[in-house]
């Protein structure tokens, strides 16, 4: 019993982050604009293997000098921010874009202010639900 309540949850958790990442994909298709900074192409659910390394990215956002990684959550949780580095850091493993500036951001339908506050001090953009169209926080961009 315990173990089916525990994938009826898992599923529960599942749907609301395809929820969460579609209404970010779709927002963001028509005005792919990251603060001042435009993309040609976005890419969702990109996964990777490089160098014995697997990872997923939610989004992408491309043009030809510059990639934004945006993970997205429904809830965003602190360490959120702890996993950036790391997928910058397999970003630049793929060889198309070791050359690239790479930023990185969070999105979500709930991000605690702490956690907002915290993402920009660190040179990272946040993507937030606000009515029709996101909110976003970007100040001092950090290039990895």
């Amino acid at each position: 019993q315990l173990k089916k309540l525990g994938i009826y949850i898992g599923n529960i958790a599942n749907n609301q982050g395809d929820v969460a990442e579609e209404y970010f994909v779709n927002s963001l298709k028509d005005n792919l604009k990251i603060a001042n900074m435009s993309f040609d192409t976005l890419m969702k659910n990109v996964g990777i293997r490089v160098k014995n390394i697997r990872d997923e990215f939610d989004i992408l956002l491309i043009n030809g000098e510059s990639v934004a990684i945006i993970e997205v959550k429904y809830k965003v949780h602190p360490n959120i921010l702890e996993k950036l580095p790391k997928k910058i850091e397999h970003l630049k493993l793929m060889p198309q874009y070791k050359n690239y500036k790479v930023y990185a951001g969070i999105a979500g339908f709930f991000i605690p202010d702490e956690v907002i506050d915290e993402a920009v001090r660190s040179g990272y953009f946040v993507l937030e639900r606000k009515g029709d169209v996101i909110q976003t926080y970007a100040k001092d961009l950090k290039v990895a």
